[in-house]
């Protein structure tokens, strides 16, 4: 029998609603006994699809409750350290969402304050577990590229307005689709290839009106690798979501993982056969040469599910594995994204440091 392990959700706005509750109801061994929300509507929700629930109006209320093993964090960039520190004093394991911290300094701080308590501490980097993802990191295992030379992927989207009552389109700290879409993209680079050698950003606000960065394009430098990450908020005709150069081939892939948009849409993976499997039309296509042979085609791709990172945290919490996302790596991300603005503002390459 497994043992339980009582969660505490911070945030039942669309990263609660959409990316963490449905998950934790999910894994076995995990219960959601509290959450935190103060906005009626999305307090009647909560206690529409969980009844169980305690809804509570403050984070002291789950922070002080001694039955609580686990707080997530889906609140605001600029609340992240501050609830998480406060949560690892009170002597909890955290799962923050990304992007971890807005400072390296945060994140060693909070990183040096969980090994102190003995606790687990990790952030929500989901898309590792995509479909396409999973299908490119698979791919570049292979070997069916050759020696890969250039590495390209983009988390783009179409917005020509300013969004109304929402933090993320204020100039605060952490603010900017480089935190937010960046913090995806640099992390799923650092998984597969590592720290780079150096860093060449340029970061953009584009939009009529805006204050937060809504352009980025971020260079990752290896010794033989070059490593293209970028996203916008202007960029209405689809581009490449991943494009992998080889010395024997390439593969290029189109279209987003199908769960966020189920999600949204109020799907579960709870019982779903074709949870998170991607229909033919946005399979990736490969082009190249295997031990003589010329092959193109179509390649199906994996199958993606968050519940993954759940599971992982469940077992790395219990002792039993692992865990999949360090807090270390989360803090090279946040590194990155400094290093990419300083890069921008002083119009050069930063070595990672």
């Amino acid at each position: 029998m497994q043992n339980k392990i009582n969660v505490g959700l911070v945030g039942f706005g669309m990263a609660g609603q959409v990316f963490h509750a449905p998950f934790i109801s999910l894994v076995p061994g995990f219960n959601l006994k509290m959450i935190r929300e103060t906005r009626p509507e999305n307090v009647e929700l909560a206690n529409t699809r969980y009844p169980e629930a305690i809804i509570v109006d403050t984070t002291g209320a789950i922070l002080s409750d001694e039955n609580i093993d686990l707080v997530v964090l889906a609140t605001p960039n600029t609340t992240h350290f501050q609830l998480a520190k406060e949560a690892l004093l009170a002597g909890k394991h955290v799962l923050v969402d990304k992007p971890f911290t807005t400072t390296t300094a945060e994140a060693d701080e909070l990183i040096r304050l969980a090994q102190e308590k003995g606790k687990v501490l990790s952030v929500y980097q989901n898309r590792r577990w995509d479909s396409d993802f999973k299908t490119v990191s698979k791919l570049i295992d292979s070997g069916l590229l050759g020696n890969l030379v250039e590495y390209e992927a983009h988390f783009d989207r179409f917005r020509n307005f300013i969004k109304e009552d929402t933090w993320k389109e204020e100039a605060h700290p952490g603010s900017g689709i480089l935190y937010d879409l960046g913090s995806h993209l640099i992390d799923q680079a650092l998984y597969l290839f590592g720290i780079p050698q150096e860093v060449m950003g340029d970061v953009r606000i584009q939009r009529k009106g805006s204050e937060v960065i809504d352009n980025f394009d971020v260079v990752l430098h290896y010794a033989h690798l070059k490593v293209i990450l970028k996203a916008g908020m202007l960029v209405k005709e689809p581009t490449p979501r991943y494009r992998l150069s080889g010395d024997q081939g390439s593969f290029v892939k189109y279209g987003l993982d199908i769960q966020e948009d189920a999600l949204k849409a109020g799907l579960s993976p709870a019982g779903a056969a074709n949870w998170g499997i991607e229909p033919e039309e946005i399979w990736g296509n490969i082009n190249t040469s295997i031990k003589g042979l010329q092959v193109k085609g179509k390649i199906e791709s994996e199958r993606g599910d968050y519940t993954g990172l759940y599971q992982n945290l469940y077992k790395a919490i219990a002792g039993e594995e692992e865990l999949n996302v360090k807090p270390e790596q989360a803090r090279n991300t946040i590194r990155i994204i400094e290093l990419a603005m300083q890069s921008s503002e002083e119009k050069r390459r930063i070595a990672f440091s």
